[in-house]
C-alpha cells in the first residue's frame, strides 16, 4: 500500500519537460508525496538543438513511474512553444484529474545545434525557455484563479539566469543566457499578478546538472575541443561537477509545499556556489 498522506497529499502537479531530466525526477517525488501529476512533454526532435530530444516511450517511462509511487498520472505530447496545442493539453490533464495546485514550468532546451545561425539559435532559445514558460502559466493560471485554492508556481530557469558568465555574441550561450534572465522579470511579475489568490511563483536556478541537456555528445565536445581553443568555466564553489535532479527536486517540492507557504517572487538558487563564485 502506498502513503498518500504526504504533504503534497489531494494535489495536482502540471510538469512541462516531463518525460525525463528534472522533469521526471518532480514528477516521481511528488508522485511519492501524494500529487496526481499532468505530465507534458514535446517527444520530438528540434532541429536548432544539438542533442536528442525525449522521446514518447520515455513519457510514458515517466507516467508508469508515477503510477508505481500511487499517483494518477496524464500524460499528454504538446510543445510548449504552441499555445493552442499546448492549452488543450493542459485543459485535458486537469479535467481528467480534477485541477492543479501546482505549476512546474521546467521544459527548456541547452545546446544549439552547429547547423543553424546564431540567430536562429538565440530565437530558439526564446521561443521554448521564455515563451514556452509564458505559454505554461497562461494555460494554467487562470484555472488556478478561478478554483480559488491558491497553489504555486515554479519556474525552471538557471544558474545562467543570474549571471552573464559565458557569454560570447555567439547566439549560443547568449540566447541562454537572454532566456533565463527573462524568467526572472516574469516571475516577479507573476507574484505580484497572482498573490491577490494565495498563488505563489518563484523561481529556481540550478548549475549543470546531470540530464541529457548536459550528458550529450556536443556539451561534451565543448570540453575536449571548444570552438574557441578555451574549456568553458562551468566551476562551483562547492566540491561538485554536476547536480542531481533529485537536488533540484528537492527545492521544488518545497516551494510548491505548505511550508514555503509565505514564500513568493523569489530567485533561488540551487548550485553549489556557481553564482556566488
Amino acid at each position: 500500500m502506498v502513503d498518500r498522506t504526504g504533504r503534497h497529499a489531494g494535489r495536482v502537479a502540471l510538469i512541462t519537460g516531463a518525460a525525463r531530466g528534472q522533469g521526471r525526477s518532480h514528477a516521481w517525488r511528488l508522485a511519492e508525496e501524494g500529487a496526481d501529476v499532468v505530465a507534458i512533454d514535446v517527444c520530438a526532435p528540434i532541429p536548432g538543438v544539438a542533442y536528442p530530444m525525449a522521446t514518447p516511450e520515455e513519457l510514458e517511462e515517466t507516467a508508469a513511474g508515477v503510477r508505481e509511487r500511487g499517483g494518477r498520472v496524464s500524460a499528454h505530447v504538446a510543445d510548449v512553444r504552441d499555445a493552442e496545442g499546448l492549452g488543450k493539453a493542459v485543459s485535458a490533464g486537469i479535467e481528467e484529474l480534477g485541477g492543479v495546485d501546482a505549476v512546474l514550468a521546467n521544459a527548456g532546451i541547452g545546446m544549439a545545434s552547429p547547423h543553424v545561425t546564431a540567430a536562429q539559435a538565440f530565437r530558439d532559445q526564446l521561443d521554448v525557455n521564455t515563451v514556452g514558460v509564458w505559454n505554461t502559466v497562461q494555460a494554467a493560471a487562470p484555472v488556478m484563479i478561478a478554483q480559488g485554492r491558491g497553489g504555486a508556481i515554479v519556474v525552471t530557469s538557471s544558474s545562467m539566469g543570474l549571471t552573464g558568465r559565458g557569454g560570447d555574441g555567439s547566439g549560443q550561450m547568449d540566447g541562454y543566457i537572454a532566456s533565463k534572465h527573462a524568467l526572472v522579470g516574469l516571475v516577479r511579475a507573476w507574484a505580484n499578478w497572482l498573490a491577490p489568490h494565495s498563488i505563489r511563483v518563484n523561481s529556481v536556478h540550478p548549475s549543470g546538472v546531470a540530464t541529457p541537456m548536459v550528458l550529450n555528445d556536443a556539451v561534451a565536445a565543448l570540453f575536449t575541443d571548444p570552438p574557441d581553443g578555451e574549456v568553458p568555466d562551468v566551476g562551483n564553489l562547492l566540491p561538485v561537477g554536476l547536480l542531481e535532479p533529485r537536488d533540484v527536486t528537492a527545492a521544488v517540492a518545497w516551494l510548491c509545499s505548505d511550508e514555503a507557504r509565505y514564500v513568493t517572487g523569489i530567485a533561488m538558487p540551487v548550485d553549489a556556489g556557481f553564482v556566488a563564485r
